[in-house]
């Protein structure tokens, strides 16, 4: 073998191994990046025909209504749990350690993205509420079908507070238009 051809070989050998090394960085990065998402009986039935279940210790995220009455919080920390189900019979316990989203509330949809600790149960490290009342992604809208959800327009949001406050500010209202003091009209 001539010079010239053993380090045109080495060169392109060299190459090659270079571009297989960073092909495999690359996809070893994505691999730690990727969430797939799930619903609660897709987690504990499985996900399609071949029924895969996620296993142990994977990286995932999980979408569904909140269940009425499951949220639980640990002391006085910032720890909270609560349940999710969907149109099937599972029901996933979250625990997650922070401040939840201000849009969070029983019977609403959240995504939860963290890892699988149990068969049916997520660390979360991230909780995210739909923004407004009527989004939902597409395969969350698709699994929920047949549940029946109520937006946050129809649902009795007004408080015994609330509604001590506004009796008591008419009732002020009332007397000083009586005792002709208050503002001018």
């Amino acid at each position: 073998m001539n010079p010239r051809r053993k380090k045109r070989l080495i060169m392109t050998s060299s190459i090659l191994v270079g571009a297989a090394f960073a092909t495999g960085l690359v996809l070893y990065a994505l691999s730690q990046n990727i969430d797939l998402f799930y619903t609660p009986t897709e987690i504990v039935e499985g996900k399609g025909d071949a029924e895969i279940k996620p296993e142990v210790g994977q990286r995932l995220r999980v979408g569904g209504l909140v269940v009425p009455g499951s949220v639980r919080r640990e002391g006085s920390g910032l720890t909270v749990s609560f349940n999710l189900i969907d149109v099937g019979p599972a029901e996933i316990t979250v625990e997650y350690e922070g401040i939840l989203p201000d849009l969070f509330r029983e019977g609403q949809g959240i995504v939860a993205q963290g890892i699988l600790t149990d068969a049916n149960r997520i660390a979360a490290s991230e909780v995210l509420a739909k923004h407004d009342e009527e989004y939902m992604p597409p395969a969350l809208a698709e699994a929920l079908k047949g549940i029946q959800h109520v937006p946050p327009s129809q649902q009795n949001n007004s408080s015994d507070y609330n509604q001590g406050y506004n009796q008591g500010y008419n009732n002020n209202e009332a007397a000083e238009e009586s005792s002709g003091g208050g503002y001018d009209r």
